[in-house]
Protein backbone atom coordinates (compact mmCIF):
# COMPACT_ATOMS: atom_id res chain seq x y z
CA UNK A 1 0.00 0.00 0.00
CA UNK A 2 1.47 3.43 -0.89
CA UNK A 3 2.61 5.56 2.02
CA UNK A 4 0.06 8.26 2.87
CA UNK A 5 1.42 11.74 2.31
CA UNK A 6 1.80 13.87 5.44
CA UNK A 7 0.82 17.29 4.11
CA UNK A 8 2.35 19.21 7.03
CA UNK A 9 5.60 17.29 6.54
CA UNK A 10 5.59 18.11 2.82
CA UNK A 11 4.95 21.81 3.48
CA UNK A 12 7.81 21.79 5.98
CA UNK A 13 10.08 20.09 3.43
CA UNK A 14 9.35 22.85 0.92
CA UNK A 15 9.79 25.58 3.54
CA UNK A 16 13.19 24.14 4.48
CA UNK A 17 14.22 24.41 0.83
CA UNK A 18 13.35 28.12 0.90
CA UNK A 19 15.42 28.57 4.06
CA UNK A 20 18.44 26.80 2.56
CA UNK A 21 18.32 29.01 -0.52
CA UNK A 22 18.04 32.09 1.70
CA UNK A 23 21.07 31.04 3.77
CA UNK A 24 23.17 30.32 0.67
CA UNK A 25 22.44 33.47 -1.28
CA UNK A 26 19.37 35.40 -0.19
CA UNK A 27 15.93 35.43 -1.77
CA UNK A 28 16.31 38.17 -4.38
CA UNK A 29 16.33 35.92 -7.43
CA UNK A 30 14.69 32.81 -6.00
CA UNK A 31 11.98 31.35 -8.25
CA UNK A 32 9.34 28.69 -7.76
CA UNK A 33 11.32 26.41 -10.07
CA UNK A 34 14.47 26.80 -7.94
CA UNK A 35 12.59 26.05 -4.75
CA UNK A 36 10.96 23.00 -6.32
CA UNK A 37 14.35 21.69 -7.42
CA UNK A 38 15.87 22.32 -3.99
CA UNK A 39 12.95 20.57 -2.28
CA UNK A 40 12.94 17.67 -4.73
CA UNK A 41 9.31 18.18 -5.75
CA UNK A 42 7.58 19.29 -8.92
CA UNK A 43 6.72 22.94 -9.49
CA UNK A 44 3.07 21.88 -9.77
CA UNK A 45 3.18 20.24 -6.34
CA UNK A 46 4.84 23.31 -4.87
CA UNK A 47 2.06 25.51 -6.24
CA UNK A 48 -0.53 23.09 -4.89
CA UNK A 49 0.80 23.56 -1.37
CA UNK A 50 1.62 27.28 -1.46
CA UNK A 51 0.30 28.95 -4.62
CA UNK A 52 2.23 31.99 -5.86
CA UNK A 53 5.84 32.91 -5.12
CA UNK A 54 4.75 35.54 -2.57
CA UNK A 55 2.48 33.02 -0.87
CA UNK A 56 5.34 30.54 -0.79
CA UNK A 57 7.74 33.02 0.82
CA UNK A 58 5.20 34.12 3.40
CA UNK A 59 4.17 30.52 4.10
CA UNK A 60 7.78 29.43 4.59
CA UNK A 61 8.30 32.37 6.97
CA UNK A 62 5.22 31.40 8.95
CA UNK A 63 6.53 27.85 9.34
CA UNK A 64 9.92 29.19 10.41
CA UNK A 65 8.25 31.34 13.07
CA UNK A 66 6.23 28.36 14.31
CA UNK A 67 9.39 26.25 14.62
CA UNK A 68 11.15 29.10 16.45
CA UNK A 69 8.26 29.40 18.88
CA UNK A 70 8.38 25.68 19.66
CA UNK A 71 12.14 25.79 20.25
CA UNK A 72 11.72 28.82 22.50
CA UNK A 73 9.09 27.02 24.56
CA UNK A 74 11.45 24.10 25.11
CA UNK A 75 14.18 26.44 26.34
CA UNK A 76 11.73 28.37 28.52
CA UNK A 77 10.73 25.11 30.19
CA UNK A 78 14.28 24.85 31.53
CA UNK A 79 13.65 27.98 33.65
CA UNK A 80 11.60 25.91 36.09
CA UNK A 81 8.02 25.98 37.32
CA UNK A 82 7.88 29.57 38.59
CA UNK A 83 10.50 31.72 36.85
CA UNK A 84 10.73 35.43 37.59
CA UNK A 85 9.52 37.95 35.03
CA UNK A 86 13.16 38.93 34.52
CA UNK A 87 14.10 35.35 33.66
CA UNK A 88 11.24 35.11 31.16
CA UNK A 89 12.10 38.41 29.47
CA UNK A 90 15.74 37.32 29.34
CA UNK A 91 14.70 34.11 27.65
CA UNK A 92 12.69 36.03 25.05
CA UNK A 93 15.64 38.31 24.27
CA UNK A 94 18.15 35.46 24.04
CA UNK A 95 15.93 33.75 21.48
CA UNK A 96 16.61 36.77 19.28
CA UNK A 97 20.38 36.21 19.40
CA UNK A 98 22.25 33.70 17.19
CA UNK A 99 23.76 31.83 20.14
CA UNK A 100 23.85 28.43 18.42
CA UNK A 101 23.72 27.11 14.86
CA UNK A 102 19.92 26.70 14.61
CA UNK A 103 19.33 30.24 15.86
CA UNK A 104 22.08 31.60 13.62
CA UNK A 105 20.57 29.95 10.53
CA UNK A 106 17.13 31.25 11.48
CA UNK A 107 18.36 34.82 11.78
CA UNK A 108 20.24 34.65 8.48
CA UNK A 109 16.94 33.62 6.88
CA UNK A 110 15.19 36.53 8.61
CA UNK A 111 17.83 38.89 7.23
CA UNK A 112 17.18 37.61 3.70
CA UNK A 113 13.46 38.21 4.20
CA UNK A 114 14.07 41.73 5.47
CA UNK A 115 15.60 42.70 2.12
CA UNK A 116 12.53 41.37 0.33
CA UNK A 117 10.22 43.28 2.68
CA UNK A 118 11.97 46.50 1.67
CA UNK A 119 11.90 45.89 -2.08
CA UNK A 120 8.74 43.89 -2.81
CA UNK A 121 5.48 45.77 -2.03
CA UNK A 122 3.30 42.69 -1.47
CA UNK A 123 5.71 41.15 1.02
CA UNK A 124 6.38 44.49 2.68
CA UNK A 125 2.68 45.13 3.18
CA UNK A 126 2.21 41.73 4.79
CA UNK A 127 5.18 42.31 7.11
CA UNK A 128 3.95 45.75 8.22
CA UNK A 129 0.50 44.34 8.93
CA UNK A 130 1.96 41.84 11.42
CA UNK A 131 1.34 42.99 15.01
CA UNK A 132 4.45 43.69 17.14
CA UNK A 133 4.02 40.49 19.12
CA UNK A 134 7.40 40.50 20.87
CA UNK A 135 7.04 44.11 22.01
CA UNK A 136 3.55 43.37 23.29
CA UNK A 137 4.75 40.24 25.09
CA UNK A 138 7.67 42.00 26.79
CA UNK A 139 5.42 44.96 27.69
CA UNK A 140 3.00 42.57 29.39
CA UNK A 141 5.83 40.80 31.23
CA UNK A 142 7.32 44.07 32.52
CA UNK A 143 3.85 45.27 33.55
CA UNK A 144 3.31 42.02 35.44
CA UNK A 145 6.71 42.43 37.08
CA UNK A 146 5.62 45.87 38.28
CA UNK A 147 2.49 44.34 39.81
CA UNK A 148 4.63 41.70 41.56
CA UNK A 149 7.12 44.24 42.85
CA UNK A 150 9.88 42.90 40.56
CA UNK A 151 10.17 46.18 38.64
CA UNK A 152 9.63 49.80 39.73
CA UNK A 153 6.25 51.35 38.96
CA UNK A 154 7.65 54.57 37.51
CA UNK A 155 9.16 52.97 34.37
CA UNK A 156 7.28 52.95 31.06
CA UNK A 157 6.80 49.24 30.33
CA UNK A 158 5.96 49.79 26.66
CA UNK A 159 8.97 52.04 25.99
CA UNK A 160 11.30 49.65 27.81
CA UNK A 161 9.96 46.74 25.76
CA UNK A 162 10.56 48.59 22.48
CA UNK A 163 14.09 49.47 23.63
CA UNK A 164 14.92 45.90 24.67
CA UNK A 165 13.64 44.38 21.42
CA UNK A 166 15.44 46.99 19.32
CA UNK A 167 18.62 46.41 21.31
CA UNK A 168 18.42 42.65 20.80
CA UNK A 169 17.89 43.26 17.08
CA UNK A 170 21.08 45.34 16.96
CA UNK A 171 23.07 42.75 18.92
CA UNK A 172 21.80 40.08 16.55
CA UNK A 173 23.28 41.84 13.53
CA UNK A 174 26.65 42.41 15.17
CA UNK A 175 26.81 38.79 16.32
CA UNK A 176 26.09 37.55 12.80
CA UNK A 177 28.93 39.76 11.50
CA UNK A 178 31.31 38.50 14.19
CA UNK A 179 31.72 41.97 15.70
CA UNK A 180 30.66 40.82 19.18
CA UNK A 181 31.14 37.60 21.12
CA UNK A 182 28.06 35.75 22.39
CA UNK A 183 29.30 36.19 25.95
CA UNK A 184 29.53 39.96 25.58
CA UNK A 185 26.09 40.19 23.95
CA UNK A 186 24.53 38.20 26.80
CA UNK A 187 26.30 40.47 29.32
CA UNK A 188 24.81 43.53 27.60
CA UNK A 189 21.34 42.00 27.82
CA UNK A 190 21.84 41.24 31.51
CA UNK A 191 22.99 44.80 32.23
CA UNK A 192 19.83 46.20 30.66
CA UNK A 193 17.65 43.78 32.60
CA UNK A 194 19.43 44.72 35.83
CA UNK A 195 18.45 48.32 35.08
CA UNK A 196 14.75 47.39 34.83
CA UNK A 197 14.20 44.53 37.27
CA UNK A 198 14.72 44.69 41.01
CA UNK A 199 15.09 40.93 41.57
CA UNK A 200 17.17 38.54 39.43
CA UNK A 201 14.88 35.56 40.02
CA UNK A 202 15.61 32.21 38.37
CA UNK A 203 19.09 31.10 37.27
CA UNK A 204 20.24 32.23 33.85
CA UNK A 205 19.83 30.02 30.79
CA UNK A 206 20.97 30.39 27.20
Amino acid sequence: MPRQVDHDERRHQIAEAVWRLAIRGGLEQVTLRQVAAEAGVSARLLQYYFGTRDQLLLGALEILNTDAEQQAKHRMASLGDAPSMRAIVRGVLLEMLPLDEPRRDRHVVYAAYFVRFLTEPALGTAARATPPELENLVTDLITHAQQLGEAPHHIDASAEAVFLIAGADGLQTRLLLGQLSPEYAIDVVDQQLDRIFTRSGSPNAT
